[in-house]
């Protein structure tokens, strides 16, 4: 097992933001938490300090750090990692063993949608976090599927499906049902996302093309 953090340390992980898990402290007790895999380092410029998923368990008293964990995502790539992906909707149900319990999905969602308005804020020439990133537009699929799953839509057979296309800069996005592509259309749209309603041949299935907007 980890050594468990110091109570100097519990009270940064527990001044934390808690919704995008930013940390204030000394750049001994920061670099401490880093090396118990706590937090991460922001890459870019202020290079801000920011929890793992483990150390956001640690803050709400979860429970204490597993040794294996590795760091989590940081806003700079906020869903390519092994720890967090957004759902495409295309995703295998899981066994009940390996099930994530609701609340810590939607914590983990919270903490990656953060990352990435983050992102936006620190990497668009304007500073804007309405408007998608550079990031977004090398990462389709993954960045409509965190903006649906933010927004609350549910993915799956029952919900939506996110997919390539052959159009630059555009994903498909489908739902069972109309009124459930209504409301992916609504959340992509509030997300910063270009969308249009299309029609599939021959049957005439509706679905969405979604691009990130630009201005």
């Amino acid at each position: 097992m980890t050594k468990p953090p110091t109570a100097a340390q519990r009270r940064v992980i527990e001044a934390a933001d808690p919704a995008t898990g930013r940390l204030t402290g000394s750049e001994a007790q920061l670099a401490g938490l880093v090396r118990h895999r706590l937090a991460f380092r922001h890459p870019r410029p202020p290079h801000a300090y920011f929890l793992t998923p483990t150390g956001h368990r640690i803050r709400e008293g979860a429970q204490d750090p597993p040794a294996a964990e590795a760091p989590g995502p940081p806003p700079a790539a906020p869903v390519a990692s092994g720890l967090f992906a957004a759902r495409t909707g295309a995703e295998p149900e899981p066994s009940p063993g390996a099930a994530v319990r609701p609340e810590a999905r939607a914590r983990d969602v919270r903490s990656a949608w953060e990352g990435l308005l983050e992102m936006r804020r620190m990497t668009n020439p304007d500073g804007a976090r309405g408007r998608p990133c550079a990031w977004e537009r090398t990462h389709l699929v993954q960045a409509a599927a965190l903006a649906l799953e933010a927004a609350g839509c549910p993915p799956g057979p029952d919900g939506y499906r996110v997919g390539e296309t052959p159009q630059p800069e555009a994903v498909a996005v489908r739902d069972a049902a109309a009124e459930g592509l209504r409301a992916c259309a609504t959340a992509l749209e509030a997300a910063g996302w270009q969308v249009s309603e299309h029609a599939e041949r021959p049957h005439g299935t509706r679905y969405l093309l979604a691009s990130p907007r630009r201005n």
